[in-house]
């Protein structure tokens, strides 16, 4: 049972990626239509994470009174019913405040589903679930953008698949509600608690965030610069999370069979060499596409790793609690990322994105080394 109920979990996340791999892209080239600019695309991008960040704290405290399942539940349906709104009134006085409950929501989904994923996975098995959970993610934000090339940006087309996903999810969680586990112990473990725990863990989370937010969000401005178009950039996109599906169990076995750290020190090299080759290749369609089918997945790999690590050290409460920590951190990296990328697009032109990117990674590679040297636990 609890093999099939992985992979009930893993279906659930998917569905519900496809429609925030649809979001995000939809959302950025609407704002940039109405002409605004990337610095304002990013604050609204990091409302999303904003809300992440105020909800994080709460999630397990939810989950106990509430129930892991029915707090899920109400989470997709939440976000059918936000998007809506999002596609009846499409001016900022509303996006922003819709944004911010769009983070709140998410947390409930993710938070539950990485819980219950670790919790279900048999403990010789969990690298390679693990990266298939992250796969599968990575497949329904792959979906998502190329949606966007069927139904185009105007109207309520694109609105409408992703309302229908978000509903799908909801009924996924309502058939398997009675089977999955809960996600609280005897003891409460709070997220303040958890934090100074797995310091590098978290600080890979906030890296692999900004880059993921900020990459959706103002991709599709840096690639307009060139004179790259929306159908075009879309697709390319699409690419850079394709990488992500093939690359993360890959990842995960690398993580099993040499070192954690030494496959986070790895991945965070090859991203910096990708944010310096990327003014080079936009542009060129097949040099573009080439680029990010694995730029993508050795920017969002060090978050498999992190938690594949995170299973391995910790279960129980203490698992929930640090499941929710890392939403915290997704949250701020996602708030942090978007708006510092958008106004070093501003100040520097469109190459202040990959250069912002580069620095973000080999600053992780810096630490990395330190508290390696300094036989420092993750």
């Amino acid at each position: 049972m609890a093999r099939h109920l992985v992979f009930v979990v893993i279906l659930m996340a998917s569905v519900f990626a496809m429609a925030q791999g649809l979001s995000y892209p939809l959302l950025a080239f609407i704002l940039e239509r109405q002409g605004v600019s990337p610095a304002i695309i990013g604050l609204n991008t990091a409302m999303t994470p904003l809300g992440i960040i105020a909800s994080a704290a709460f999630i397990p405290w939810i989950a106990k009174r509430m129930g892991a399942a029915n707090m899920a539940l109400v989470s997709a349906l939440m976000l059918a019913g936000l998007l809506a709104i999002i596609g009846a009134w499409q001016v900022l006085p509303v996006w922003f405040p819709a944004r911010f409950m769009i983070g709140v929501a998410i947390n409930g989904l993710f938070i539950s589903s990485e819980t219950w994923v670790n919790l279900l996975a048999p403990e010789g098995k969990r690298g390679r679930l693990l990266g298939l959970f992250s796969s599968s993610l990575a497949a329904g934000f792959a979906i998502g953008p190329f949606i966007i090339v069927a139904t185009g940006t105007l109207g309520w087309a694109p609105f409408l698949v992703g309302i229908a996903v978000f509903l799908t999810t909801a009924f996924i969680l309502f058939l398997a509600r009675k089977h999955l586990p809960p996600l609280h112990g005897e003891e409460a473990v709070s997220v303040r608690n958890f934090l100074p725990l797995a310091p590098f863990l978290l600080l890979s989370v906030v890296t692999a965030a900004a880059f993921d937010q900020g990459s959706l969000a103002l991709l599709p401005p840096y690639g307009r610069a060139f004179g790259v178009g929306e159908a075009t950039m879309a697709a390319a996109i699409g690419v850079l999370i394709i990488g992500n599906i093939v690359f993360q169990m890959p990842i995960g076995w690398l993580a099993d069979r040499w070192s954690r750290r030494g496959t986070t020190m790895l991945l965070c090299g090859l991203t910096v060499i990708g944010a310096a080759l990327l003014p080079f290749a936009i542009g060129t369609n097949w040099a573009t596409w080439a680029l990010f089918f694995f730029w993508g997945s050795t920017a969002y790999g060090i978050y498999t790793v992190a938690l594949i690590e995170l299973g391995d050290r910790f279960n129980g409460s203490i698992l929930l609690a640090g499941n929710a920590s890392f939403a915290l951190m997704w949250g701020i990296g996602g708030m942090i990322g978007p708006p510092a990328f958008g106004a070093a697009m501003t100040s520097l032109g469109p190459h202040g994105l990959p250069l912002m990117m580069g620095l973000l990674y080999a600053a992780l590679i810096l630490i990395g080394l330190l508290r390696m040297r300094q036989r420092v636990p993750a």
